[in-house]
C-alpha cells in the first residue's frame, strides 16, 4: 500500500509540474505576442495545445487541451497551398535535429490568419521525442508590411515618373542648346563662307570678262584672289572636321620648338605690333609624335585667341616642356601615365569665368558676336589633341589671363629632319608607258587630275565608281598606280576596291584622295606599304608630284 501511495504521489506531482510548466510556457508565449503553445508527441502522434490555437486551426479546444489530437487534425486547418511546405519544415527539423520554423496561412477561424510557428525537438526517456514550441499570430504585422510595400511601390512609381519628366525636360534643354549652337554655327559659317564665295565667284567673273574682252592684265591678281579665298574656305572646313576628329592626320616625329620658331614671324604679324610674343624652350626637349601641320594650325589658333583676349595689347608666352605624368597627374589630365611634350600658350588678358571655361571646348561655343567667329578654334584644337593621343587643358582667372596647354605623346627618338619643300610646279615627268587609273565620282576633280597627268606624260584611265574601277583593275591593262577617292559609289569604298585589286595585283601602288571625313574607311590611318593619302582640297600640281614619288618609291 505504501508503494502504491508513493507512485500516486509521484504521478500527482508530475501532473502538477507539467501543468505549472505548461502555464509558464503559455504565459511566456502570450507575453511575446503569441497565441499559444503546442507540443507534439511524435511516437503517439498526439498534439496538445494551450491558448486559442484550436480556434485558429478549427479543432475542438477542450479535446486539444485535454487529451490532444493527431497532427493531421491541425494540418487540415492549414491553407492547402502552404501545407506541403509546413510538412517539409517539420520533417527537416526532426531529421536534422534543427529548430523548426514556418510561416503559413490558417483557415479554421472566421477569417484567414497568418501565423508563425517556432519550435525545437526535445526528448526524454520516459516520454520519447516531441516537438514543442509557440505559435504567433502575425496577420496584422504582415498586412502592415504589405501596405508599406504597396506604399513604397507607389512612391517609387511617382519618383520614377518625376525623374522621367525631369529627364525629358533636360533632354529638351539640351536640344534647345544644340539648336542654339547650330544657330551660332550657321551664323558664323554663313558669314565666312559668303565672304569667301564672293571672293571666288567675283574673281572668276572678272577673269571671264577680261578674257572675253581680250584683256589679260589683272588676270593673275584675280586668280590669286580666287585661290586665296578657296584656301581659306578649305581651312574653315578643316577646322570644323578637326573638331569632329574626322580629319586625316599624318603624325610624324616632330621637334615642337623648331615648328614654333618657324612660325614666329607669322605669329607676330598675325597678332599685331601691340602684342609682345616670347618663346621659351625646355632643355633637351623631346620629340613629339604629331601631325606637324595640324600642330602649327593649333598654335596659330591659340595665339589668335590670346590676341583677342587682350584688346588693349599685352604679352603672349609660348612655352614647351617635357612632362612625365605619374598616375595621379595623368588622371587629373585624363591621360594615360607616361611621357608627353607640353605646348602652353599664356596671355595676360581678360581671363575666363568658370562657366565660360567649362564650355570653351564645346562645339560652336564662342563669346564673340555672330559673324565674328564660328566657335571652332578651341574645339578644333581639342579634337586634334584627342585624335593625336594627347589632351588639352585650360587654366584661367578673370583679369589674370589664360593658359592653354597641349599635351602631346612623346616620340622615343629624335625628330626627323624636315625635307625642303618641293616645287610642285616642277613635278617630274612620267616614264614611257606609265599608266594611272583615276577613280573619282566628282567629274571636276577627275578632269583636273587627268589633265595634270596628261601634261606630265602619263596615260590616264578614268572610272566614275568602284565597280567600273575594279573592272579595269581586274583586266590585263597596265596600271602603275591607282589614284582613287575614298568615298565612292558602286558598292565599295576606295580602300575596299584597292584591297580587292591587290589580291590580283600584289604591290599595286595606291594614292587615296580623301575629304577628311572619310578617315575611318582608311582603317584609322593603317595603310599598307605603297599606299599614301592626299587630302582635299589640294594644289592641282600636287597629285602629279605625289604620284611620281609613290611610283618611284620602294
Amino acid at each position: 500500500m505504501a508503494e502504491m501511495r508513493r507512485e500516486a504521489n509521484r504521478a500527482i506531482w508530475a501532473s502538477e509540474q507539467r501543468s505549472r510548466i505548461s502555464q509558464d510556457r503559455l504565459s511566456m508565449a502570450l507575453s511575446t505576442g503569441g497565441v499559444g503553445i503546442f507540443e507534439w508527441e511524435i511516437d503517439t502522434d498526439t498534439v496538445a495545445v494551450l491558448g486559442p490555437i484550436a480556434e485558429l486551426f478549427g479543432v475542438d479546444r477542450a479535446e486539444a487541451e485535454a487529451a490532444g489530437l493527431p497532427l493531421a487534425s491541425f494540418m487540415a486547418g492549414i491553407h492547402p497551398r502552404d501545407r506541403s511546405r509546413v510538412q517539409e519544415a517539420i520533417a527537416r527539423a526532426i531529421a536534422e535535429s534543427t529548430p523548426y520554423q514556418a510561416e503559413y496561412r490558417v483557415t479554421g477561424s472566421d477569417r484567414e490568419r497568418i501565423v508563425l510557428a517556432m519550435g525545437r525537438l526535445a526528448s526524454a526517456p520516459e516520454r520519447g521525442p516531441r516537438l514543442a514550441g509557440v505559435i504567433i499570430d502575425v496577420t496584422d504585422q504582415r498586412h502592415v508590411e504589405q501596405a508599406l510595400q504597396a506604399l513604397n511601390e507607389r512612391l517609387e512609381q511617382r519618383i520614377a515618373a518625376e525623374v522621367g519628366e525631369r529627364l525629358k525636360a533636360e533632354d529638351a534643354l539640351r536640344q534647345a542648346q544644340k539648336m542654339e549652337a547650330v544657330g551660332q554655327l550657321t551664323g558664323g559659317l554663313a558669314h565666312d563662307f559668303n565672304n569667301l564665295l564672293a571672293g571666288i565667284s567675283g574673281s572668276l567673273e572678272l577673269m571671264q570678262t577680261r578674257i572675253g574682252q581680250g584683256r589679260f592684265d589683272g588676270i593673275g591678281r584675280y586668280m590669286a584672289a580666287a585661290q586665296g579665298a578657296a584656301k581659306r574656305a578649305a581651312a574653315l572646313t578643316h577646322r570644323l572636321l578637326a573638331f569632329s576628329r574626322r580629319q586625316t592626320l599624318d603624325p610624324k616625329p616632330t621637334n615642337v620648338h623648331d615648328r614654333i620658331i618657324g612660325m614666329e614671324d607669322l605669329i607676330r604679324r598675325t597678332v599685331g605690333p601691340g602684342i609682345a610674343v616670347a618663346v621659351t624652350e625646355a632643355i633637351d626637349l623631346w620629340a613629339a609624335l604629331v601631325d606637324p601641320n595640324q600642330l602649327e594650325n593649333a598654335l596659330l589658333n591659340l595665339c589668335i585667341n590670346a590676341r583677342d583676349a587682350m584688346p588693349d595689347g599685352g604679352r603672349i608666352t609660348i612655352e614647351t616642356a617635357n612632362r612625365w605624368l605619374d598616375p595621379g597627374q595623368a588622371r587629373e589630365r585624363d591621360l594615360a601615365p607616361g611621357r608627353y611634350v607640353s605646348l602652353c600658350v599664356t596671355d595676360a588678358g581678360t581671363g575666363m569665368a568658370p562657366d565660360v571655361m567649362a564650355k570653351a571646348f564645346e562645339p560652336f561655343f564662342t563669346t564673340k558676336p555672330i559673324g565674328q567667329g564660328t566657335g571652332l578654334g578651341l574645339s578644333m584644337i581639342y579634337g586634334f589633341a584627342q585624335q593625336s593621343g594627347g589632351q588639352v587643358r585650360i587654366a584661367s582667372e578673370i583679369g589674370q589671363g589664360t593658359t592653354v596647354c597641349l599635351y602631346l605623346p612623346r616620340h622615343e627618338g629624335r625628330a626627323d629632319a624636315e625635307a625642303a619643300p618641293s616645287a610642285v610646279t616642277q613635278a617630274p615627268r612620267a616614264e614611257q608607258g606609265e599608266t594611272v587609273l583615276v577613280v573619282d565620282d566628282e567629274p571636276t576633280v577627275r578632269m583636273l587630275v587627268t589633265e595634270v597627268l596628261d601634261e606630265l606624260g602619263y596615260t590616264a584611265i578614268e572610272a566614275t565608281d568602284s565597280a567600273s574601277g575594279l573592272q579595269v583593275l581586274e583586266s590585263d591593262v597596265r596600271i602603275d598606280l591607282l589614284n582613287t577617292d575614298v568615298g565612292l559609289p558602286g558598292g565599295m569604298n576606295g580602300r575596299q576596291m584597292a584591297d580587292a585589286a591587290r589580291a590580283q595585283r600584289p604591290g599595286l601602288k595606291v594614292l587615296f584622295i580623301t575629304g577628311y571625313a572619310e578617315t575611318s574607311a582608311l582603317g584609322s590611318g593603317q595603310l599598307a606599304a605603297g599606299m599614301a593619302v592626299l587630302t582635299k582640297p589640294f594644289v592641282i600640281e600636287t597629285p602629279g608630284a605625289r604620284i611620281r614619288a609613290i611610283i618611284a618609291g620602294p
